[in-house]
């Protein structure tokens, strides 16, 4: 069972302002990518086709950034997920963002949060919210108390 993951990405110069500094809305793109290679970690997708032609997936319910330092151009951004809740339908994950520096020093970036609840698609039904299907619920689990209580 996992419940962190860490990501490392390089910021492209099309993320970018003029500047260098990239652009506020990317951060929610750094989020999504590092919530796909928690899964691709483990093995699975976050899409399931059933054979009745359903889907299982998992739609943003909430999602936030804080920005504590600009990102810039050629940066390579550390992206730690963490499983901060693990409810019956939904997952809440933290993010935070870090750049390496030359000196081996840290710099925090920003801290983001997302809620996902799993819900199953059919062609022609609205939307179902469902408990946790498998195989994320024997993939999945929430991170120790010690754990989301400690700092970025």
């Amino acid at each position: 069972m996992a419940y962190e993951h860490v990501f490392h990405r390089r910021v492209e110069f099309c993320e970018t302002d003029m500047a260098g500094i990239v652009h506020f809305s990317n951060f929610y793109r750094y989020m999504e990518q590092a919530e796909h290679e928690f899964y691709r970690a483990l093995g699975l997708s976050l899409m399931i086709h059933e054979p009745d032609g359903a889907t299982v997936s998992w739609p943003r319910v909430s999602a936030s950034c804080s920005f504590k330092s600009p990102a810039y151009y050629n940066d390579i951004l550390t992206i730690r997920l963490r499983v901060e809740r693990r409810g019956v339908k939904s997952l809440t994950y933290r993010f935070d963002l870090h750049r390496d520096e030359p000196d081996g020093s840290s710099t925090w970036i920003a801290m983001g949060q997302m809620k996902t609840v799993c819900c199953r698609f059919r062609p022609g039904k609205p939307l179902e919210s469902i408990e946790i299907a498998s195989p994320f619920s024997e993939s999945i689990e929430e991170a120790p108390a010690e754990v989301t209580r400690g700092t970025a």
